[in-house]
């Protein structure tokens, strides 16, 4: 495993850069994940509006106008931030043999946050100085939804993040009773059905103050959430973040199978579970006594094959909702099946004992079928907004 990205660069390459410590593995593919999905999205929304499912939306912009206060303490504040932290870790004796405890504490280089914090500020000036003009002027703008990628991504981002971790702490009550700031600030402890709920609401609420249709953007957006589950799954396997599955007590059923993909033991696994390594000397120095199913590593194939099948079906279904309706199908089904072999916590008070994300997979896979049966019905193909 690979805590971060120090410990990757130097087994694959044996280059030593302590700056790498910074950069959790976990953190650095989940954000390559949404980078790429911002890519597939942005391709199937420019597809759409080919087809003539969405129209151009005017916005206004302001040219030649001075950098604004908010503009400069916003600059101040990531210079600040930088420089407190990313600079502060290379001059802070023993900062990078604990990432995480370090990024989350108070310590930091007060003068280096100062200083580049103030270079951004003259920095943001500058540009802004060079385009301005003596009155500002107001220009108009149409934007498609393709433009607006960017924006999409970061608010699936901010609100998937928080959503996800509140959902972990609402399935892990004990763990949030017992350690409250911990569980909350904790980098590891997160469930992706909280972030698709959060994330779902945000961006609903966002493409309908845009004038997109919602039902036509859900569809652009199946393949999209399918390939950024199986991208980011492999930042989960990649650090060992917990999101392995039970003891694998079963013989492997072929000797070609590599042992690792049938039962592993997640040594150096970045929330330190399990037992110590023997010689191993440092952070990050444990890994699980018993062998369990690296069920990270089989969704990221799973969803990976349920992702080309949408893209490559895709082309073929012109009725509106459909994709949508595969979407929650694949997710529910992949994740509710994914389940019986997953470490989980289990709702003992309720018949059967389902897990959270058995709970929620079933209501999307019940979703999912509505959708193929009142698509057409819901959602006409002349349809002009939802």
């Amino acid at each position: 495993m690979y805590p971060n990205l120090y410990y990757l660069v130097d087994d694959f390459f044996g280059i030593k850069l302590n700056g790498l410590r910074l950069v959790n593995s976990f953190g650095f593919f989940v954000a390559l994940a949404f980078v790429a999905s911002g890519f597939v999205l942005y391709h199937e929304l420019k597809r759409k509006e080919a087809l003539g499912e969405f129209t151009p939306t005017e916005d206004s912009i302001i040219v030649g106008a001075p950098a604004s206060l908010n503009e400069l303490l916003t600059s101040f504040f990531f210079g600040f931030l930088f420089g407190y932290k990313i600079i502060g870790a290379f001059t802070i004796d023993n900062a990078l043999n604990n990432t995480q405890a370090f990024i989350l504490s108070m310590q930091g280089n007060m003068g280096a946050g100062i200083l580049v914090g103030s270079i951004m500020v003259y920095l943001k000036w500058k540009e802004k100085d060079k385009e301005k003009l003596a009155k500002p002027e107001t220009r108009k703008l149409m934007l498609w939804p393709h433009d607006r990628v960017g924006d999409v991504v970061l608010q699936a981002a901010l609100w998937g993040f928080l959503g996800a971790k509140i959902f972990h702490n609402l399935e892990n009550i004990d763990e949030l009773v017992h350690d409250p700031w911990g569980s909350l600030i904790s980098f590891s402890g997160l469930t992706f059905y909280g972030g698709l709920i959060l994330a779902t609401i945000a961006i609903i609420i966002f493409i309908r103050k845009h004038n997109m249709r919602v039902i036509h953007f859900a569809d652009a957006m199946a393949p999209t959430m399918l390939f950024a589950y199986a991208a980011g799954r492999i930042g989960c396997h990649i650090s060992g973040d917990g999101d392995w599955g039970i003891v694998n007590i079963h013989p492997k059923p072929f000797t070609w199978l590599p042992d690792w993909i049938w039962a592993y033991h997640y040594p150096h696994n970045v929330v330190n579970a399990g037992v110590p390594i023997p010689g191993c000397v440092g952070n990050y120095c444990n890994q699980l006594p018993e062998a369990v199913y690296p069920t990270t590593f089989y969704e990221v194939i799973i969803m990976f094959i349920l992702f080309l099948i949408v893209w490559a079906i895709r082309k073929k279904i012109s009725q509106p909702g459909i994709i949508t309706g595969l979407y929650f199908i694949f997710a529910g089904g992949e994740r509710f099946f994914i389940e019986k072999i997953r470490v989980n916590n289990k709702y003992t008070s309720l018949p059967f004992q389902p897990t959270q994300a058995e709970l929620i997979s079933t209501i999307l896979i019940i979703l999912g079928i509505v959708f193929l049966i009142k698509s057409k019905s819901w959602f006409p193909k002349n349809i002009q907004k939802t």
